[in-house]
């Protein structure tokens, strides 16, 4: 048996950790996508006032397997 998996790019912002907004996105695609089988982080950014971290973001490249 084979398969077709798509990827698809999204952005999260947490205001907790990394950990977080990759957890927060992986579950959140999840709702909207079937099949959600991993993902990587392509991209890590931080927002910082007064040169304290505020906001951590992560670009996701989230994969999922589509439907025979």
């Amino acid at each position: 048996m084979s398969s077709v998996a798509r990827v698809t790019t999204i952005t999260v912002r947490s205001e907790k950790s990394f950990e977080d907004a990759v957890a927060v996105g992986i579950e959140r695609a999840a709702q909207t996508l079937r099949h959600v089988s991993g993902a990587w982080v392509k991209e890590q950014k931080v927002e910082a006032t007064e040169g304290k971290i505020t906001a951590w973001s992560v670009v996701l490249e989230v994969s999922f397997v589509l439907d025979d």
